[in-house]
Formats: structure tokens, C-alpha cells, sequence
């Protein structure tokens, strides 16, 4: 065989391994990049004792923020995180499994896709936050930190439907819709604590469950609001449609 024959043929079975090493590495690495992609997605989907992650310190922080978690925010889902679960989910009339599917984070006021998480109260201004905290501070400081996120998501429930005004001031300054405006309440100052369950009912948790109206029965005066359907009791308020 020709000295050049052969030299162009050694190059050639040079490039055809070169390129195969090249697809089974693509391809390797390409699976190595999904699995880990399912993975994460797993994670914010299904979390259980065992989990870790940025999700499992949410859930920690929020079970923690309302008395349910006494450990450390460390990411890792152990036997306490499990045991504060539990005690949410059985609050809250979720199967009492001590895993965190989609239902629960829901609860919790966590969204499941990233996509949602973006569109939280980001999308609102810092006079729409400020405004709703002292809404809720007037009209329910005394009630737990869930009646008082679901109070902020009455009003949001509100902005949403086509029977209200659809801005969060024109909902709280309608003639007649909030005691705290009457009688002038609306212009405390909220507390930590108001303006943290503002920005949860904007991130999507509605412990109210699609509520419009709510209303102490033991001082309300309307014969009307008795009349709407009840949907959740959270203290002292009834939550109804």
C-alpha cells in the first residue's frame, strides 16, 4: 500500500474514535445534567425524611416562624421536621403523612414551580405590601399568623374576582368593606409580623381557601354575611364565598 494511502488512512480511523468518544462523552454527560435536572425537580415535587435542600429550609423557617418547628434550619428533613409536618398538615386538614407534596407546599405557602415563586409579591409595590400589612394588622393582630395571612388573602381573592375593584386599594378603601376603614384603624402601623403574612397571602398561601368575605360571628351585625357560605374557621373569623 502507498506510503500516503496509509497515512490518510491512519488519520481517518483517528477521526472516526475522536468522534465517537466525543458522542459517548455528549452523551454521558448529557444524562449526568437530566438526572440531576429530575432530581431537583423530585425535590421541590415530593420532600421526605431524608430530603435536603434550599425547599427543606423554607419549610423549616415557616413551620418554625408558627410555632410548629422548634430545631435548627439546616436544610436536612429529620425525625422533628417529619413530627412538625405532621402537626401542619393535621391543622390544616391535609393527609397527616409527614411528606411535603404539592398540597402541602401549597399550605405552607411555597409554589411549586420557580415560575411561580417569580410571580409572588414581586409583582406587587412596596405601598401595596405596606398597605395590606396595616389592613391586616388592624383588622386581625389578635388572631394566629394563619388567620392573619388568610385575612391579606381575602383581599387578593377579591382583586381577582370581577365583582371587586381590581387593585388592592381599591378593595380596602371600598365604601363600607373594612371596619379598620371606618373607623380609622387602617392607619396604625403594622408590626414585623403583619407585613410578613402580607407578603405570604402574596406569595400565594390562601389558608382561606378562596374565601371573600370574613367576619367575627360573635360581633358581626349583618344578617346578610351569616347568610354566605362558610368555607374555613381560622380563631375567631369564619372564612366564606
Amino acid at each position: 500500500m502507498d506510503k500516503k494511502v496509509k497515512i490518510f488512512a491512519l488519520v481517518m480511523i483517528m477521526i472516526v474514535f475522536a468522534s465517537a468518544i466525543g458522542v459517548v462523552t455528549y452523551t454521558a454527560n448529557y444524562y449526568t445534567y437530566e438526572s440531576s435536572f429530575l432530581a431537583q425537580s423530585q425535590e421541590v415535587l415530593v420532600l421526605k425524611q431524608g430530603s435536603r435542600g434550599e425547599t427543606v429550609k423554607k419549610i423549616q423557617q415557616r413551620l418554625k416562624n408558627w410555632g410548629y418547628y422548634k430545631g435548627s434550619v439546616d436544610g436536612i428533613y429529620g425525625a422533628q421536621t417529619k413530627k412538625a409536618v405532621i402537626s401542619f398538615q393535621k391543622k390544616n386538614g391535609l393527609v397527616a403523612d409527614g411528606i411535603v407534596g404539592n398540597k402541602t407546599l401549597k399550605a405552607i405557602g411555597i409554589s411549586v414551580s420557580s415560575q411561580s415563586q417569580s410571580s409572588g409579591s414581586g409583582k406587587y409595590s412596596s405601598s401595596d405590601i405596606a398597605l395590606l400589612a396595616r389592613l391586616i394588622y388592624a383588622e386581625a393582630r389578635g388572631e394566629s399568623y394563619t388567620g392573619q395571612v388568610a385575612v391579606g388573602a381575602v383581599v387578593l381573592n377579591r382583586v381577582k374576582s370581577s365583582s371587586f375593584p381590581n387593585t388592592i386599594s381599591g378593595v380596602i378603601y371600598q365604601p363600607y368593606a373594612f371596619t379598620c376603614v371606618q373607623d380609622g384603624q387602617i392607619n396604625l402601623t403594622p408590626n414585623s409580623t403583619a407585613t410578613a403574612a402580607a407578603k405570604d397571602a402574596m406569595n400565594g398561601w390562601d389558608p382561606s381557601y378562596g374565601s371573600l368575605y370574613y367576619y367575627n360571628p360573635a360581633i358581626a351585625t349583618s344578617k346578610w354575611i351569616f347568610s354566605r357560605k362558610t368555607v374555613v374557621t381560622i380563631g375567631k373569623h369564619v372564612f366564606a364565598i
